[in-house]
């Protein structure tokens, strides 16, 4: 039986994550949220419009009314939901290949899911039998026409024609942007060149997009003049910058970016940011350097909101891209993100390059996944003397972070250092006793 994970759920689409499984999933969250109505999008895959439909008969044979946006971003899905008050569901594996997929789930308004509600909804899903029971089968509206008050609202944020003379990169990964970036940008003035927009259901983040902007980094640099590129991942909820050099500028640096910038106007409530475990020692020196304070979470954007909530602020994300800018939105938007710094690069007019380098220094950082053969839980609590030995032999430069993956059964070793040598050897020390004692194998992974 599949869980819920940090986002949602996932798994190898009609293997795992079965029509029958989807139909009950519908079902569980139409019964324990008691929305006024539903809102479904989906990316691209190639399974995207088989699980949709189970999804959506599972929820109108609870009775409750379905809004179908088609493929939309996630972002999107979250706006729609927030403006309507409608519970809003996105059939999507983010940056996962196109064989898998998943489902997100918005509550009414557009807020990531408690805790106890994402417990409750996965109590009742487990309990549902896929035996029909004869409930009556509700509505169900073609609603694709709303994706276009989220573009509208988008291209409001900036104000339309306001980039004049900014050139853009965009690589939209295959997925749920390739319809919906090129034309907000052009929208608001930018010269938009667009990348791995083509999307056929097999090829969603192939060797493109945020999980990979190496492609990008390279269109960028054979160009002859663009000051920024953009990858977004395959739902649209995270992005990865690359500068007017072709060099990767990825979430830490983009989040002290706008926190800086945010906090220079007055404008960073309570004048923190929220970021996760997962970002750099350099972010944390940089925030100081500024006196910004930052709120650590764990990993998952979940979290991340969270803080944002209980702490009254309007910035956090995480290294891998997600950033969520809560004055304009509920929920991490990939293609907010670009358009604020796209903003923020035109009124200041100077280039990201010297931005970027500028706002900090990293510290070297070298992930490596161990792919086990079952989930490992608490990894941490199981490896307490190893650790213990890494961080000794690193210092005060440099941590050790050795977690278990919210998405598949993985355990992550994170380790940074004052130089990458150290750091790969002591990852690859900590990494290997993990993998001798869970079994597995050992990859290096992204961040």
């Amino acid at each position: 039986m599949l869980h819920f994970g940090t986002d949602g759920v996932r798994g190898v689409a009609i293997d795992e994550l079965t029509s029958e499984l989807v139909r009950d999933l519908g079902r569980a969250i139409a019964r324990v949220l008691q929305p006024a109505a539903i809102v479904v999008g989906r990316d691209t895959r190639q399974s995207g419009p088989i699980i949709e439909a189970a999804l959506i008969e599972g929820i109108a044979a609870e009775g409750v009314p379905v809004h179908m946006l088609g493929v939309a971003p996630t972002p999107a899905v979250a706006f729609i939901s927030e403006r309507y008050n409608w519970v809003g569901v996105v059939v999507t594996a983010s940056h996962n290949p196109w064989q898998d997929n998943g489902i997100k789930v918005f509550a009414a308004g557009g807020t990531k899911l408690t805790d106890f509600q994402q417990i409750e909804v996965e109590r009742e899903w487990h309990a549902i039998t896929s035996v029909d029971d004869g409930a009556p089968e509700a509505l169900v509206h073609e609603a694709s026409h709303l994706l276009q008050e989220y573009i509208t609202h988008r291209v409001s944020i900036v104000g339309a024609g306001r980039l004049q003379g900014m050139a853009v990169v965009l690589d939209c990964a295959n997925g749920a942007m390739s319809s919906v970036a090129p034309d907000v940008f052009r929208a608001v003035g930018a010269d938009v060149t667009v990348i791995n927009e083509s999307p056929n259901g097999t090829n969603i983040n192939a060797q493109c997009g945020a999980a990979s902007p190496s492609g990008l980094s390279a269109a960028v640099s054979a160009a002859l003049q663009v000051d920024v590129g953009i990858a977004f991942d395959g739902d649209g909820d995270r992005l990865i910058a690359v500068d007017d050099c072709g060099t990767i500028v990825d979430g830490d640096r983009l989040i002290a970016l706008a926190a800086t910038d945010l906090a220079d106007r007055g404008l960073l409530r309570n004048r923190a940011v929220a970021v996760t475990v997962m970002t750099n020692i350099g972010f944390h020196k940089a925030m100081d350097a500024h006196e910004i304070d930052v709120v650590v979470t764990s990993v998952g954007d979940r979290n991340i909101l969270l803080a944002l909530e209980q702490r009254d602020l309007v910035l956090g994300g995480e290294q891998s891209g997600h950033i969520v800018h809560r004055a304009h939105a509920t929920t991490g938007d990939g293609l907010l993100a670009a358009l604020l710094l796209v903003e923020f690069l035109h009124r200041t007019q100077r280039p990201l390059s010297r931005h970027a380098d500028d706002i900090m220094i990293s510290y070297p950082q070298v992930l490596i996944n161990i792919r086990t053969p079952e989930q490992v839980f608490a990894p941490a609590d199981q490896f307490v003397q190893e650790i213990a030995n890494a961080q000794h032999v690193l210092g005060k430069d440099g941590r050790v972070l050795v977690r278990s993956s919210g998405t598949e059964p993985m355990v992550r070793v994170m380790v940074e250092a004052g130089t990458i040598e150290i750091a790969q050897r002591v990852a690859t020390e900590l990494a290997t006793a993990v993998a001798e004692a869970c079994g597995g194998d050992m990859q290096v992974g992204s961040l």
